[in-house]
């Protein structure tokens, strides 16, 4: 008769120790869920809550400029640079109590755009609300990272900066990363532009690619019919056969979009050599600036702390609250637009 043998202590407590983990790893796993379900379904009842963030840049320059001073000055030193800055708050205060001159603002926008440039409605109720109380004397500064995307998108992202222009008003525009093609429209309507040394820009063309499934479809028998109303409705698709006629309309369409674009840029900045840089080509903003298609090598970073000295700085985010059905339907319209590049108008910037 075999006796099986009693488990060593220490290998029981092991084996208990490995039972708990995995435990506690479930458990952990079905409340982070639950909690996150939860999150969703509060959200979706909580419809309409928009709201518009601003954050003052001088008081967050100040406040890491005190942090520093503490670890860096004595105490005589740290006494008199705050009294240094009280007079000044005060000096600030009494102006605008006696209706004397006030700093001008610089209002700062953020624009990070996607393949279907879906900031532009932020960017819009942005722009909308500093129109409303800006004042001749105050600028805009645009923080933009866009590599481009569906013409419609970036055409209307670069019309609303153009109301900005509009009423007056002086707008900066700043790369610190890219912006390039449809990017680049929204750059380029800017009074001045400023790049970081290996920031992209340009990329002044036009594309449009489709994958197609024809003859697969044919190998494997399966039939694929499409009607169409009107000659030029569907020009290239994904499963029918294309044909010579609807490739070269296709490439027109291609070439009108290139040619609206180059007259865009053109229109905004005279002092380009369109020849030279509208042909799809991108540089780097230390060769952008040789080319004109940027004013000024820096990084928004810089130019935002001297400008800080003399004006008052606010940055704006416009933040709405969707519900779980739009998010729901905002995810799966950016897979299908990805997804299927067909659909999108002549092409993309």
């Amino acid at each position: 008769m075999v006796v099986p043998r009693e488990l060593p202590v220490h290998q029981f407590f092991l084996n208990y120790a490995l039972f708990l983990a995995k435990t506690v790893t479930w458990v952990t796993a079905f409340i982070a869920v639950g909690l996150a379900i939860a999150g969703l379904v509060r959200g979706a009842r909580q419809e309409g809550g928009e709201r518009l963030e601003v954050k003052n840049i001088n008081r967050r320059l100040r406040h890491l400029a005190d942090i520093l001073n503490h670890e860096m000055l004595g105490p005589d030193q740290l006494k008199r640079e705050h009294k240094r800055l009280k007079r000044e708050d005060k000096a600030r205060d009494k102006a605008l109590k006696q209706g004397g001159p006030t700093r001008p603002r610089l209002f700062v926008l953020d624009f990070h755009g996607d393949m279907q440039a879906s900031q532009v409605g932020a960017l819009r109720e942005e722009i909308s609300a500093l129109l409303r109380v800006a004042q001749p004397q105050d600028e805009v500064l645009l923080r933009l990272e866009s590599a481009g995307g569906v013409v419609h998108g970036y055409g209307l992202a670069a019309s609303q900066l153009r109301r900005i222009r509009d009423r007056s008003l002086r707008l900066t525009v700043a790369v610190d990363k890219v912006a390039a093609s449809g990017g680049y429209m929204m750059a380029c309507v800017a009074n001045h532009v400023l790049a970081a040394p290996f920031a992209i820009v340009g990329s002044i063309g036009v594309v449009g690619q489709m994958p197609n499934f024809n003859r697969l479809l044919r190998d494997n028998k399966i039939d694929y019919e499409l009607h169409t109303a009107g000659q030029y409705k569907r020009t290239l698709t994904l499963f029918g056969e294309n044909s010579e006629e609807g490739r070269t309309k296709f490439r027109e369409e291609l070439d009108e979009t290139h040619a609206l674009f180059k007259s865009f840029v053109a229109g905004n900045r005279p002092q380009l050599a369109l020849d030279r840089v509208a042909t799809g080509e991108h540089w780097y903003g230390t060769q952008a600036i040789e080319l004109k298609l940027i004013d000024e090598v820096r990084t928004s970073d810089d130019w935002l702390l001297e400008r800080a000295d003399s004006a008052d700085v606010y940055e704006l985010h416009y933040r709405q609250r969707r519900s779980l059905r739009e998010q729901l339907l905002g995810g799966l319209t950016r897979l299908t637009a990805r997804s299927l590049p067909w659909q999108r108008p002549a092409g993309m910037l």
